[in-house]
């Protein structure tokens, strides 16, 4: 039988979309295998106390709120779903770490606190929105507010933060704890927990003081060098979550961050997971074709790294914390957090 012409082009463009549906629906069936299986892992590594830590058991305070916001992006709550049980438990802990002065960690033992703190803000300000028990509401309204108020504190006068407080560290600041401070407070003014606005003006004007005139982010308001393709794509990703698109900066930002970042294999920087973590939320909030491009290649790298027992152990920090980063990038379109949000 003779095909005509047009009806072959038909046919043809057929099986190409369904070659192309059979490609995104195996795609889409190992994300969500991978993406459980770390799940599990994660869940099983939570210690009795409810909390999780690095390697050498660092960080408890920083590793169980990324931890708590990975299971929180699969859907479940502290009442409702598969990993409640580890949500609740996580919640308790970091509760449990609360000072009278607001910080929610442990300055004694931990020599960077201003990241667990920071991550903690954003995990339990994402809690407090789900949370229905009345007097639960009430303790993490309290610590919540306290722990705003240590972070306006803690600033240092160029408007960032450092690991530590400005007190405790003679005013040094960087980038990458700025913008955990930042989205934590952005997480908290969500959650109806008020901000001083002043804390966060002060925040953007000294993201855009660290800026180089190509568009990258300098480790600190000292100087350090050039842009950090890491801290870069952190700022992007905190202007966003402050609702700052000054058309001064952002775009030679995100200029600066497609340069060095779409190239995923590219591992030329240090912290290639921090950075994508940031990255991808920036991408995603972007949608369309570039975020479609982006998320497939970034998803294949991430499947194609997954160790068998579900974790990811690449990184200086540990697995605990490349699987909760990796998880969290691979949840973001089921759009459970709102701070990673459209």
């Amino acid at each position: 039988m003779k095909i005509r012409p047009g009806l072959l082009i038909i046919l043809l463009a057929a099986l190409l979309l369904s070659m192309a549906n059979a490609a995104t629906a195996g795609t889409t069936a190992d994300v969500r295998r991978v993406t459980a299986r770390g799940l599990q892992w994660l869940a099983s590594r939570q210690s009795r106390l409810g909390h999780w830590t690095a390697k050498n058991s660092r960080y408890p305070t920083a590793m169980t709120a990324l931890a708590g916001i990975a299971l929180l992006s699969e859907g479940s709550t502290t009442t409702q779903g598969k990993y409640a049980p580890n949500i609740r438990r996580a919640v308790d802990y970091l509760l449990s770490r609360s000072r009278s002065n607001g910080l929610i960690g442990d300055p004694l033992t931990d020599d960077r606190y201003t990241y667990g703190h920071g991550f903690s803000m954003l995990f339990l300000s994402e809690v407090l929105g789900e949370e229905e028990d009345v007097d639960r509401r009430e303790q993490l309204v309290d610590v919540l507010s306290r722990a705003v108020v240590f972070t306006g504190r803690a600033q240092t006068a160029a408007g960032g933060w450092g690991y530590v407080s400005a007190k405790d560290g003679g005013g040094f600041d960087e980038g990458s704890t700025t913008i955990t401070q930042v989205q934590g407070l952005r997480g908290c003014r969500n959650a109806g927990i008020p901000v001083p606005k002043e804390i966060v003006d002060k925040a953007i004007q000294y993201i855009k003081n660290c800026t180089t005139p190509e568009g990258g982010v300098r480790y600190n308001s000292k100087g350090g060098g050039g842009g950090r393709p890491a801290i870069t794509a952190a700022a992007i990703a905190c202007l966003f979550n402050a609702g700052d698109y000054d058309s001064q900066y952002v775009p030679k930002i995100m200029k600066y961050c497609k340069r060095n970042l779409l190239n995923i294999s590219n591992r030329g920087f240090g912290h290639w997971h921090y950075a994508h973590y940031y990255f991808a939320q920036v991408m995603y909030r972007e949608g369309g074709k570039q975020w479609e491009d982006y998320r497939d290649k970034i998803y294949a790298r991430i499947i194609s790294e997954a160790a068998s027992n579900g974790s990811w152990s690449q990184g200086h920090v540990g697995a605990v914390y490349t699987t909760s980063i990796n998880l969290t990038i691979l949840q973001l379109p089921y759009g459970m957090s709102p701070i990673y949000q459209r």
